[in-house]
């Protein structure tokens, strides 16, 4: 348990529509790009499953839906080869193809041998927290969501793990009484929150404070998804915290200005079960395929992270080779919170999502 490994995080990975396309003419590497090398060296990696991963089921039609993404079930494989270990399944998506195509996606799941959060065929099993194990260290993972309210699971049905973040009630507080509970049982936790619309580079106050809740129930990592742009990290109490880590495999539209095709892989280095740095490394989508961002634009992707940051009082050291940004976890602990002045959200602006 004490020798220092790798955790390897990243955002939305989405294998439908174009990206299946691609697949069913490409190798399961395909999506990876030349991010590979990355998963490959991590002792352990996760990302949040932006689609449903079945060969059956008919879209979903029972409340509202504009966009219904599925990935052929053959393209587990690609999650097999970049050794994803474990997936976020509380999001928007996970029903897309209503509950044949998610029972079918949690088999091929169970049958690859990676773990999954967030779904699951009643209440309790969506709320359900993974435990792996990575050079004796026993990592959870916990998954939940604040999108679509009418996918909740509940005692006789399937569905996702919802959590209201805006307005708290008790299944707020159940969510915090999991996390207590998941860390007494684990060395390490990492809770997943798909949480909040589209767009925006800055955390609204709810996030925040649900953020810091997490933390102080026992959350190693908040590690937040589905604005589909990067926000800014904090570190609270020792806790690293992930407000949104972006999109890192899909076929979106993109826009100009709040560019959903740049984020980061966000990778933990530990040490006795503790972070003690955080390396990011960054990452563009160019053609349907996650690539390590030119030297120019890293650049900028660099300035604008630690732009982000800085409301947080959170310190960063930009590498050289490669190109990136490295957080000592340890001296921002030490560091107080800064107020962060109110900054309003850019008018959402709709894409193929």
């Amino acid at each position: 348990m004490n020798a220092p490994l790798k955790i390897l995080l990243v955002g939305d990975v989405m294998l439908g529509r174009q990206v299946n396309d691609r697949l069913r003419q490409e190798s399961p590497e395909y999506p990876w790009g030349d991010t590979l090398p990355l998963f490959l060296k991590a002792d352990w990696r996760a990302c949040n499953l932006e689609c449903v991963l079945s060969d059956h089921g008919v879209p979903w039609g029972r409340s509202p839906k504009e966009f219904h993404l599925r990935s052929d079930a053959a393209n587990l494989a690609a999650l097999r080869a970049a050794h994803i270990d474990a997936v976020s399944l509380a999001n928007n998506h996970s029903l897309d193809f209503n509950y044949r195509g998610m029972l079918e996606m949690l088999k091929l799941l169970e049958s690859g041998g990676i773990a999954s959060s967030g779904l699951g065929g009643h209440g309790q099993a969506a709320s359900q927290w993974t435990v792996s194990l990575a050079h004796g260290l026993r990592i959870g993972f916990l998954a939940f969501t604040d999108n679509e309210p009418t996918w909740e699971a509940g005692d006789e049905h399937p569905g996702v793990f919802y959590v209201p973040v805006d307005k708290p009630d008790h299944r707020t507080a159940h969510l915090l009484q999991l996390v207590a509970q998941a860390r007494s049982e684990v060395d390490f936790l990492i809770v997943s929150a798909h949480w909040g619309g589209n767009w925006g580079c800055y955390p609204p106050p709810s996030h925040t404070r649900l953020a810091h809740d997490l933390a102080r129930a026992g959350a190693s990592v908040v590690f937040g998804h589905s604005p589909h742009v990067c926000r800014g990290i904090e570190v609270f109490e020792g806790a690293v915290i992930l407000y949104s880590t972006g999109d890192f495999i899909d076929d979106y539209a993109v826009d100009p200005i709040e560019h959903n095709d740049r984020s980061w892989a966000f990778e933990l280095h530990l040490e006795h079960g503790q972070v003690r740095s955080l390396h990011l490394h960054p990452i563009e989508i160019v053609a349907c395929q996650a690539r390590r961002a030119q030297h120019d634009v890293s650049l900028v992707m660099i300035e604008g992270m630690q732009e982000l940051c800085r409301p947080f009082g959170t310190v960063s050291t930009p590498s050289i080779h490669p190109p990136g940004l490295v957080i000592d976890v340890g001296l921002n602990s030490s560091n107080h919170r800064r107020s962060r002045e109110p900054i309003a959200p850019p008018i959402p602006i709709p894409l193929p999502l």
